[in-house]
């Protein structure tokens, strides 16, 4: 099995790792109600996708524990 000649140190290993990191999501505005969903996707508030209807949107249902 191959070994490495020399350790690798701290500084060389971050600075290769610099790249290894999680990138947000691109949000683009919905045209239809202005809520921010990803992009090429269906808003889940409206459920519109190009200006067109294609899923109907679940009613919003009141939480129990605003009432208390």
């Amino acid at each position: 099995m191959a070994v490495p000649f020399r350790k690798t140190s701290k500084s060389v290993k971050r600075k290769r790792r610099t790249h290894f990191k999680l990138n947000a999501p691109t949000m683009a505005v919905c045209p239809n109600c202005g809520e921010l969903t990803l992009s090429h996707q269906v808003c889940k508030k409206c459920g519109y996708y190009k200006g067109k209807l294609v899923v109907e949107p679940k009613p919003e249902k009141p939480d129990k524990d605003k009432d208390k």
